[in-house]
């Protein structure tokens, strides 16, 4: 790479850093997270080799991608004077239990609504995993059917709380709206610091997607770095033509936010929703392979719902060959590996083994 590029990045890289100080900010994480080769994955697959982003080791209530969020959103909930945090998720949300855990820190009473998208009446799903987590953090939980206008119901839970005195902020589904994502444009310059650091360039990056704050805040973050790294998200919920338009609406909210005067281009978003099987929060073989797989070759965990389907889809696409060509990947882990122990029927594990 010749000197004018660097340049060019270098002072990119220091404008970006000037636009996210503008942002309030509650430290809340273990940052910058650990960026490491997975050897055994890599040399178990061929093709390129593999690296992992460890944002399952964020440090906020065993971690995650939304604690990245939480920090600005819970600052500038902060700012507002809230004393009081209403969010919304799925049963074994891993944001409903960051955010339970963020209000916990910060002194903040929570209310979360839990959406049962799946319809199991299983006691392990239904109070295990995340559902015990978000207790134990002191949230008040409250279940919703299917299909419930979530935002409509924070909204009116929201007014009957403000009437008790209350003043409360609502945070999105995920934690992904323009200020949320920030978190994670602040993601991207702090991978592209650590790959300098490490003289790695890094070809690819791949990760799970579903509220599109994590994917959207990554194309803001990367584009401003004019960075030329392929980002990929491997959808677990939306088909993949509304995946792609609602990470892109969000990463142009996001730059426009950032008041940085830069163009997100329409074919920076990328989402490949072949691995999402029957539906959100739903397993598939190929999501129970994977984390049985990387759970055995690298001993780390991932979750059934979001960050196990993603996995499935990278080792897949690695072995049909989409990234030939490519010297280093990156995984992004977005954590919630909590989300397990509310599926432990899915892995067929023969429990006890051998004489007592």
């Amino acid at each position: 790479m010749n000197t004018t590029i660097i340049d060019n990045r270098e002072e990119k890289i220091s404008l970006l850093k000037r636009a996210l100080t503008k942002f309030p900010r509650e430290r809340l994480g273990h940052l910058p997270t650990p960026l490491e080769p997975l050897d055994r994955l890599t040399e178990e697959l061929g093709g390129p080799r593999i690296w992992i982003k460890r944002d399952d080791c964020t440090g906020l209530s065993t971690g995650g991608n939304k604690t990245r969020k939480l920090e600005f959103l819970m600052a500038d909930a902060r700012k507002k004077g809230a004393d009081t945090i209403i969010t919304q998720g799925a049963t074994q949300s891993n944001h409903a239990r960051q955010t339970a855990a963020a209000s916990a820190k910060l002194g903040m009473e929570c209310h979360i609504l839990l959406e049962d998208r799946t319809g199991s009446n299983d006691a392990q799903y239904n109070f295990n995993g995340n559902v015990l987590l978000d207790q134990l953090h002191g949230a008040i939980i409250s279940k919703r059917p299917g299909d419930s206008d979530m935002n409509a119901e924070m909204e009116m839970l929201s007014e009957n709380l403000e009437k008790d005195g209350k003043k409360t902020y609502i945070i999105p589904g995920g934690g992904s709206n323009r200020v949320g994502a920030l978190g994670y444009v602040n993601c991207a310059l702090e991978l592209t610091e650590q790959a300098t650091q490490l003289d790695l360039k890094i070809d690819a990056l791949i990760h799970a997607t579903g509220s599109t704050g994590t994917q959207a805040g990554l194309v803001a973050g990367l584009n401003a770095v004019d960075s030329d790294i392929y980002l990929l998200g491997i959808g677990v919920r939306a088909p993949q033509t509304q995946q792609e338009e609602m990470v892109f609406n969000l990463a142009r909210q996001t730059m426009d936010y950032l008041g940085m005067g830069i163009e997100v281009p329409r074919e920076s978003v990328r989402a490949n929703c072949n691995y999402v099987g029957p539906g959100y929060g739903l397993p598939t073989d190929g999501m129970t392979e994977a984390v049985k797989m990387l759970a055995r070759l690298e001993g780390l965990l991932f979750d059934p719902v979001y960050s196990g389907k993603g996995l499935d889809g990278l080792i897949d696409l690695v072995r049909k060959g989409h990234f030939n060509g490519m010297s280093n990947i990156v995984f992004l882990h977005t954590g919630g590996s909590a989300a397990l122990f509310g599926y432990p029927e899915i892995f067929n594990l023969p429990g006890y083994q051998g004489e007592p």
